[in-house]
């Protein structure tokens, strides 16, 4: 096993291993020593450094190479430093050691989601400053927190904020995931979610009676009728070999709340699902259909958001959109098979889309199972490898595409 540090490991992959240590994990993160990291690096380069702090220990770190021509707007490469919580008795090495086998394969929490990202963007832009190059659009890189609970203390404050505005984003790229073929999958829009809970107020009494008009009862049926469109849109997507995970709605019953004894029937039960909501779909009356449930479920029944995001943006994949020209014509003359899809998940890009800016989700990982979340996340150094080289192709092209009527 090549140990990091030695001559026979690539100095990204030292770099990559040593951020993936930084236990940036929810649900405290060590957002200090990541930030400290990144601005270090971004200073070795020779890279100005801004850090805002949208929320109280909330900082974005944003990392920025000037391009010649500062009238045009500018190219955003965004990821976030925090990852998702880890069951270290299922992992077969420490989740924050970065440990390397033999065969190449990085295992650590934050490989696929999505520190090698960050490292592959800074690596690139490393790349093409050591060799002298300059592009017309300037390059920030942002590293965000809080992506992984929902970007409430990251993005979606950022976006608002005036240091956003004077970056002048024109096109953005974010995360994507994985794809276990030979493609790269790049996503153009993300499923809306929608976090609803649905209140059934009935009739209260004792457990051994046939009590009428019970809470229970509404509820049941309100699951019913959610349940009944979810098996539709399950059926809808697996009828259809055309469409991805990402085209249909997906709705989950993720709580059941209610009850206060083993013989008393309650007055109030609740329960709450977990909406993603395709990006064609119309979001008025789809709050329409859940009024609709409510009301067939009988009186007493309402429903209230958690989380309600109504702004569905689409990038467009179109060859005479100069940003998606420019992206598609290089993975075209690096000989890469591109699978266009919508996100079945959220990721900050609906924050930056929102904002007006076209964004795409890409992580160059190709031959590599999908393990975002999951237990023995791991990267292959050479796929890591082959996205720094991706990029270093990606961004001369974004950064060069001529002025644009919106850039003035």
């Amino acid at each position: 096993m090549a140990s990091e540090g030695s001559e026979r490991e690539h100095p990204s992959v030292t770099l990559f291993r040593r951020y993936l240590r930084i236990r940036t994990v929810h649900p405290d993160p060590d957002y200090g020593a990541a930030v400290a990291f990144l601005e270090e690096k971004g200073l070795q380069m020779g890279l100005s450094c801004q850090k805002v702090e949208v929320a109280p220990g909330h900082v974005i770190v944003v990392l920025t190479w000037p391009g010649t021509n500062p009238k045009l707007s500018s190219i955003l490469l965004n990821s976030h430093m925090d990852v998702v919580p880890v069951f270290k008795e299922y992992w077969s090495h420490d989740p924050f050691e970065a440990f390397k086998d033999p065969e190449g394969y990085i295992y650590a929490r934050g490989t696929q989601d999505m520190k090698s990202v960050s490292i592959q963007y800074l690596e690139a832009v490393r790349r093409l400053k050591d060799e002298g190059h300059r592009f017309p659009r300037t390059i920030h890189m942002t590293f965000v927190p809080d992506e992984e609970i929902g970007g409430f203390k990251g993005m979606q404050l950022f976006v608002q904020r005036p240091e956003f505005q004077s970056l002048r984003v024109g096109f953005a790229l974010d995360e994507g995931l994985a794809n276990p073929t030979d493609a790269f999958t790049v996503f153009y829009s993300e499923r809306a979610i929608w976090w609803v809970r649905f209140t059934c107020t009935g009739r209260p009494g004792h457990g051994s009676r046939f009590i009428e008009d019970t809470a229970a009862e509404k509820l049941h049926k309100v699951v019913d009728s959610v349940l009944a469109f979810r098996e539709k849109e399950k059926q809808r997507l697996q009828s259809n070999p055309r469409l991805k995970e990402g085209a249909v709605t997906c709705v989950n019953l993720t709580k059941i709340e209610g009850g206060v004894a083993f013989n008393v029937v309650p007055a109030t039960m609740s329960a709450v699902f977990d909406f993603r909501i395709a990006p064609d779909v119309d979001l008025e009356a789809f709050e329409k259909q859940l009024q609709r449930w409510c009301q067939a479920a009988g009186d007493g029944v309402t429903f209230e958001f958690t989380q309600k995001w109504m702004e569905p943006r689409i990038t467009s994949t179109d060859d005479a959109d100069p940003w998606w020209a420019a992206f598609s014509g290089i993975c075209k003359d690096m000989n890469l098979t591109l699978e266009l899809e919508i996100f079945p998940a959220a990721t900050d890009s609906r924050y930056i889309r929102a904002a007006g800016v076209p964004a795409l989700g890409f992580s160059p990982m190709n031959h590599t199972p999908v393990l975002l979340h999951d237990h023995d996340e791991r990267l292959h150094e050479a796929v890591f490898l082959r996205g720094i080289d991706i990029y270093t192709r990606l961004l001369p092209a974004l950064a060069s595409v001529p002025a644009l009527p919106t850039d003035h």
